[in-house]
């Protein structure tokens, strides 16, 4: 659909007046252009520029407003939940009403941090349309005039963590009833290996803070010091991925490879972090009973250089570990073998750094508690590390120096740097054998906040991205980098919903519903006292909640929906707003082509039954050319001189059995240990062999005859 069609649907009837006033530029864009003859004047563009101004003015000031609004409703909160969980070991213990207030209470305000996220991320593509429709149609160009001034009011750059991590805290004490799981909280602080079962997922940023506040109400947000005040810093994550120049371990784990590795140096929070986290991740098949796992041994900052040349041994690096005796004598035993095995792969691959990722990750899980862990890391960004082209961009380092976290990462030449365009949300389960995952992330991952991703990796887009003069295999959602994920809202959907008091529902304003209630208030709200034909225009264009059932409800009259499809796709072709599109269902095509002169990787897992089947098959082939060649050896001496003549087809029949047999199993064999997905079932070899056979028998019975 058009933008300002998708602005008028989305518009929340509360925020209504601070919206950017899209209609009202486009008409003085065209009023300009066509008083003036269809030429832009410079007084044309002050007088535009003014508007865009007042837009930016409006909704800057709201969104500030309304954050202080957010933040102090956040403080109330706080203070009335200290209030009732204080009480509990007193003569007056809280209610179960006090809790289900508090919740309520929580509830709205979660509503509130996600309204205005919305309302945000709306108003910025608001910009960035019209500023593209100006530039398109007077020629002249604006965007890098007005992005200044964007800047100065950065309105849109706000993600809301620190309120997300609050509104957290206060809602497991209150989902908890005070009483909120206790644990360690460190990332892999006590565990050294990892082993789980994780599948990953893209999210869109328009939908980052609902997919946030939504996991929130089920997992609280994993903070790993609660002594201080949350800062942007503290969510930062930094790895450096090393590789040689054949990139090895990428093609590697590309291919999952069984034994793949991928080793990389991590560290928490900025610059001046002291502990760096050594990292070695080994790809396993199924059929070896093993699972993948990442270990990891801590490495103080100063030593790493001297570490990764060789000239920083292992009894060195775990001799304080060994003194302070915190650890039990097999641990560091494990982990000198870790850090020794890593040693001596990174001089004998001749690794180096070779591609960074950057990421801010905001984890959801029960702190002591690995069952369900869900990580959702925004901003992704890779800078090459390398120095395949001549220049050492780590000047002899482990890493280069010139960023840090300030992220976007300006500094960077545009050749060095890949700012992935969306966030990524990875859902970690160790789960029992043959437990179900928890209801709610089965929703979660089924709905359309969310598009899969299997066996995505930062490392293999980095290299795949930052440097595609260096490999010819490329991972298969690189082709699909182009596609907009975004999918429509279905009826019955999890999300975050607010309910408006008016005629049609018996909520108040603010009130937060469970989806089994929205979906029958939405319903109720579009068939009572209206006809299907008739909408409440102004309902839709104020009120989110009756927007996405009226879709729904509509998708009901087969002659409307046709109509719609073929509206949407001459809106898409033939107007200059193509670009907003939104893909109904899912957004990834099943056929698509790669770059030229490149290829699109696949894994196909290989187990040993394929092997085993392989020989079988061999087998028996070979035992039919035995029964052949039995038929033949007979028919030569105990027959006469017509058997002997038609021997000569059964004898030319064994031998085509055994060439072709041979022939099919080596081409097996070939395919299978290469992993090609090739077409393994054979169509023609029996049919071929059944023909020589019947030829062989018929042309026997034909020289007895004759």
């Amino acid at each position: 659909m058009k933008f300002g069609e998708h602005l008028k649907s989305s518009l929340i009837r509360d925020y209504n007046f601070y919206y950017i006033s899209y209609d009202d530029l486009k008409k003085e864009l065209k009023s300009g252009l066509k008083s003036n003859g269809n030429k832009w004047s410079t007084e044309l563009e002050e007088n535009f520029l003014t508007s865009l101004e007042a837009e930016l003015d409006k909704i800057y000031t709201f969104q500030k407003v309304k954050g202080a609004e957010i933040t102090r409703r956040i403080k109330d909160s706080e203070q009335s939940v200290n209030e009732v969980i204080g009480s509990i070991d007193t003569e007056n213990p809280p209610l179960e009403q006090d809790f289900e207030d508090l919740e309520e209470e929580l509830s709205d305000v979660i509503a509130d941090v996600h309204d205005l996220a919305k309302f945000t991320r709306l108003n910025y593509t608001g910009f960035q349309k019209i500023i593209k429709k100006h530039d398109k149609q007077t020629g002249w160009n604006l965007k890098p005039i007005f992005q200044v001034r964007l800047d100065a009011k950065p309105f849109f750059k706000e993600n809301y963590d620190s309120m997300v991590v609050k509104i957290s805290t206060l809602y497991d004490l209150v989902r908890t009833r005070g009483n909120p799981v206790k644990g360690d909280s460190a990332a892999g602080g006590s565990q050294q290996n990892f082993v789980r079962q994780t599948t990953k997922y893209w999210v869109h940023p328009d939908n980052i803070t609902e997919l946030k506040l939504i996991i929130l109400k089920h997992l609280p947000v994993l903070v790993f010091n609660t002594n201080k005040e949350f800062e942007r810093e503290d969510s930062a994550i930094t790895s450096i991925y090393y590789d040689n120049k054949n990139l090895d371990l990428y093609y590697g784990r590309l291919r999952k490879d069984e034994g793949a590795e991928a080793h990389r140096l991590r560290w928490y929070g900025g610059m001046s972090s002291d502990t760096i986290f050594v990292e070695r991740k080994t790809h396993r098949e199924d059929w070896t009973g093993e699972k993948s796992v990442k270990a990891r041994f801590p490495l103080k900052e100063k030593y790493v250089n001297s570490f990764m040349k060789g000239d920083y041994t292992v009894p060195q690096a775990f001799e304080k570990m060994r003194k302070d005796g915190k650890k039990s004598i097999k641990e560091i035993e494990n982990l000198e073998a870790l850090a020794m095995e890593t040693q001596y792969t990174v001089l004998k691959q001749k690794l180096r750094p070779v591609v960074r990722s950057f990421y801010n990750r905001t984890a959801f899980q029960l702190p002591g508690d690995a069952r369900v862990r869900i990580s959702l890391d925004t901003e992704l960004t890779m800078v090459r590390e390398d120095d395949f082209d001549g220049v050492d961009r780590t000047k002899g380092n482990w890493r280069r120096m010139d960023i840090g976290v300030d992220w976007p990462f300006n500094q960077v030449a545009p050749k060095d740097i890949e700012r992935f365009p969306y966030a990524v949300l990875e859902v970690k389960l160790q789960t029992q054998l043959g437990q179900e995952p928890p209801e709610w992330v089965r929703d979660l991952i089924s709905s359309h906040l969310v598009e899969a991703v299997p066996k995505f990796s930062k490392f293999i887009h980095g290299i795949a991205t930052l440097l595609p003069e260096r490999v010819d295999l490329l991972p298969f959602w690189i082709p699909q980098m182009d596609v907009d994920i975004r999918k429509p809202m279905l009826p019955n959907e999890i999300g975050i919903h607010r309910i408006h008091n008016n005629s049609n529902t018996n909520t108040s304003s603010g009130e937060y519903m469970d989806e089994e209630e929205l979906a029958g208030s939405q319903f109720g709200a579009i068939n009572q006292g209206q006809s299907s034909s008739e909408p409440n225009t102004a309902s839709n264009e104020h009120a989110p909640l009756l927007i996405s059932n009226y879709s729904g409800a509509t998708r009901n009259n087969k002659k409307t929906t046709v109509f719609t499809s073929i509206m949407d796709k001459f809106n898409y072709w033939f107007t200059d707003e193509n670009t907003y599109k939104v893909n109904p269902n899912t957004v990834f095509e099943s056929k698509f082509s790669a770059p030229p002169g490149k290829k699109i990787c696949v894994p196909v897992r290989v187990e040993p039954k394929v092997y085993f089947a392989t020989e079988r098959t061999f087998l028996s082939w070979i035992s039919i050319a035995l029964i052949l060649s039995a038929t033949t050896t007979s028919l030569l001496t105990y027959g006469d001189k017509v058997s002997l003549a038609a021997s000569v087809g059964f004898f030319i029949t064994t031998v085509l059995t055994i060439i072709y047999a041979s022939i099919m199993y080596v081409w097996r064999v070939i395919n299978i240990r290469s992993k090609v997905a090739a077409h393994y079932d054979d169509k023609y070899g029996p049919t071929g062999i059944c023909v020589c056979l019947a030829l062989s028998v018929f042309f026997t019975f034909l020289f007895r005859i004759l």
